[in-house]
């Protein structure tokens, strides 16, 4: 039987700026050192000032988003207002945490934009949460969390943390054989969130 280190790889990276958050995952699904596809999504609008990335289980974090959106659909409708970015990471938590016999192979960056402004949330497959302003998780995480180290900057704009996401993402992908095959993007700001695709960036020396 394979163990959680062999089924949570991947990477995936969060960044808090002034204005919002940016959420970003490379989209190489493998098991081990099995590839098994090229086009797999990691990243999920949970609702238009939440969002997730995720590094697993492709199944996990599909029920994992599921649960999500189920949950804080329901948040808005009985109270008329938009969930906190708390709300839905300690919803999460609590989800992974009863299930800890049984775990969701998972780990987890929940972000967004409230009222009290942009979050970013960390979450191992047992349900510890953190808050910080930038994250990484995954196999490459020691070689994306050193390009964020090197350049996050307390205030960065919303452009300059999706360039670092991307930087980070790339340095993964050039090292870790488990990411690869480019990188969905989630960009959550007071106007909204935005996603996009972008094909794998070359290596530069």
């Amino acid at each position: 039987m394979a163990s959680i280190e062999e089924l949570i790889t991947g990477t995936a990276v969060g960044i808090k700026a002034s204005d919002g958050v940016v959420l970003a995952a490379e989209k190489r699904v493998a098991y081990g050192f099995t590839m098994f596809s090229r086009s797999g999504k990691k990243v999920f609008k949970v609702n238009d000032n939440i969002g997730m990335a995720s590094i697993g289980i492709l199944a996990d974090m599909q029920v994992l988003t599921k649960i999500a959106k189920a949950y804080m659909s329901l948040y808005s409708l009985d109270t008329k207002t938009r969930p906190s970015i708390r709300s839905a990471a300690k919803l999460l938590s609590y989800v992974l945490f009863s299930n800890r016999i049984l775990p969701y192979f998972v780990e987890v960056l929940v972000g967004g934009i409230d009222d009290e402004g942009p979050h970013l949330f960390i979450m191992d497959a047992l349900g510890s949460l953190i808050e910080d302003d930038y994250a990484a998780v995954g196999t490459g995480t020691k070689l994306a969390i050193a390009i964020l180290e090197s350049n996050y900057k307390p205030g960065m704009s919303i452009k300059e943390a999706r360039d670092l996401a991307i930087k980070a993402i790339n340095q993964s992908i050039s090292r870790d054989p488990v990411s690869g095959d480019g990188i969905d993007i989630l960009t959550i700001t007071g106007n909204g969130s935005t996603e996009e695709t972008i094909p794998l960036q070359p290596l530069r020396l």
